[in-house]
């Protein structure tokens, strides 16, 4: 028997819910995990690493970040609904329960589990050291001067389960390429924090921005520095000399000036729409990496 329109429009209705709680029309966020996750496995396998990882970190990618969206959003439920941005999300609305959301994250968590369960070992043990700050991240901003650090560490962790799932461990160089992860989610979060910055200070929520104060657009441009030097040296230290690569952080280096003229009035809307732009600044130098590493071996 077909299920009655009233069951059928509350279920249309409850997914609504699920994919706005997991920001599914909002793409920027896993792209801003995703890009540093496929460089590294690029520069894990020197070149295109295969169909079958790169299915699993692309998925395992947009997985956790929306698991990640559904414990924010219980963490901050108390918080979110002094904020003009965020007072409507699922939770804080009261359209979703918190054990509902939090189903949601742990099944989602589950799935991206099993993706990792059909690498190795050394990537399944980085697995629980990401989802442990995943879960720890929503808490700092109750305490840590600087929380973006803390979700820079959490968007940091598919970096070294790359190279675990390629070589089987973390070579030394992966160090750069993780200082200049932190340091490029320290900028664009930053930003982010701009928008919020007046809403934050009313309710005790400590951020970057707040932290920074009147030096947050020079802070925001420091990372963005600090960033492209780490991996410029990540760059040098395995050999990427060919040119692309410098052509990719050059690029995104102009991208970066970009946002520093966006955000030096501290509007708010000019302040979002930097953070909403550094997906493309992400995937400006992993193009780098992947030229480099392919097209030497298409031109012989």
């Amino acid at each position: 028997m077909p299920a009655s329109p009233a069951v059928s429009l509350s279920l249309s209705h409850r997914l609504a819910l699920y994919l706005d709680l997991i920001r599914w029309d909002r793409p920027q966020g896993w792209l801003l995990l995703l890009w540093p996750t496929w460089m590294a496995l690029w520069l894990a396998a020197g070149g295109f690493p295969g169909w079958h990882l790169l299915g699993v970190f692309t998925a395992g990618t947009i997985l956790m970040r929306s698991a990640g969206c559904a414990v924010n959003d219980v963490a901050d439920r108390d918080v979110d609904r002094h904020v003009a941005r965020t007072a409507q999300r699922p939770i804080t609305s009261g359209r979703l329960s918190v054990k509902e959301a939090l189903a949601v994250g742990a099944a989602l968590s589950l799935v991206a589990f099993a993706l990792v369960l059909t690498t190795n070992v050394p990537t399944i043990l980085w697995s629980f050291g990401a989802l442990a700050v995943t879960v720890f991240y929503p808490f700092t901003k109750r305490f840590f001067a600087m929380p973006q650090a803390v979700l820079g560490v959490a968007f940091s962790f598919g970096i070294p389960m790359a190279f675990t799932a390629v070589q089987g461990e973390v070579p030394a160089v992966v160090g750069w390429l993780l200082l200049g992860n932190l340091a490029w989610v320290l900028a664009y979060d930053t930003e982010y924090a701009m928008v919020d910055r007046n809403d934050d200070l009313k309710i005790g929520i400590r951020t970057s921005a707040i932290t920074l104060g009147r030096f947050d657009v020079a802070g925001v441009m420091a990372f963005y520095a600090l960033c492209i030097g780490c991996w410029a040296i990540a760059g040098i230290q395995m050999g990427l000399n060919g040119g692309w690569y410098a052509l990719g952080l050059a690029a995104a280096g102009a991208q970066a000036l970009y946002h520093g003229w966006l955000i030096r009035g501290r509007a708010r809307e000019a302040c979002f729409q930097a953070f909403r732009l550094n997906h493309w600044l992400g995937m400006t130098v992993w193009l780098g990496v992947a030229a480099e590493a392919t097209l030497p071996a298409w031109l012989n």
